[in-house]
């Protein structure tokens, strides 16, 4: 699997997603070479925004302060990942899925990387800009999460895996928005 193949991956449940089935990456492989590197992305966008820009985000916050919450968002990033894994694995056994943890790493440390890829938006100083492309990579991501789930669990049963999906992306928004709130009280 190729970043080349994420397009193809948010509209096929085969493109992309073949290939990774059959390379079958180990969790350290896939913490160390795609977690680790895309999740320093938006932590570094945010040390870089707030120090140079934060009062566009949020009027009176110092950039030590905008520095301390990227590195706390790194760290929350690096947690959050494992732990959406095992809401996957959850949601898998509570609905006689046959998916082992290592499946549902693999999903959770690739949905989202649209989001991470988004945070290359804060070079631009514009909140409405962010907004949408945030938004936008939050979408992706999404739709990498159910095309993930159907094609890496091997389900052959289309509502059955939009009614995962929905509840794994349901935890997923809620981190997501931890996260954010961990940015915005630092």
């Amino acid at each position: 699997m190729t970043l080349l193949q994420m397009p193809k991956m948010l509209l096929s449940f085969h493109d992309g997603w073949d290939d990774l089935i059959q390379i079958h990456p180990s969790i350290a492989r896939m913490f160390t070479l795609l977690v680790l590197p895309f999740s320093i992305l938006p932590a570094a966008m945010i040390y870089y925004a707030g120090g140079h820009y934060g009062d566009i985000f949020s009027p009176g916050v110092s950039p030590q302060q905008w520095h301390f919450a990227a590195g706390v968002f790194f760290l929350a990033e690096l947690l959050t990942v494992p732990a959406m894994a095992w809401i996957m694995h959850l949601a898998c056994r509570a609905n006689d899925v046959p998916a082992g943890y290592q499946e549902c790493f693999t999903l959770a440390a690739i949905a989202p990387i649209p989001m991470w890829i988004s945070a290359l938006v804060l070079f631009v100083p514009n909140l409405a800009v962010c907004i949408v492309v945030g938004a936008l990579g939050l979408f992706c991501s999404l739709a990498i999460t159910y095309r993930g789930m159907y094609a890496l669990f091997h389900m052959h049963e289309d509502l059955r895996a939009m009614q995962m999906a929905t509840v794994v992306t349901g935890a997923g928004l809620l981190a997501w928005l931890v996260l954010m709130q961990i940015v915005l009280m630092h």
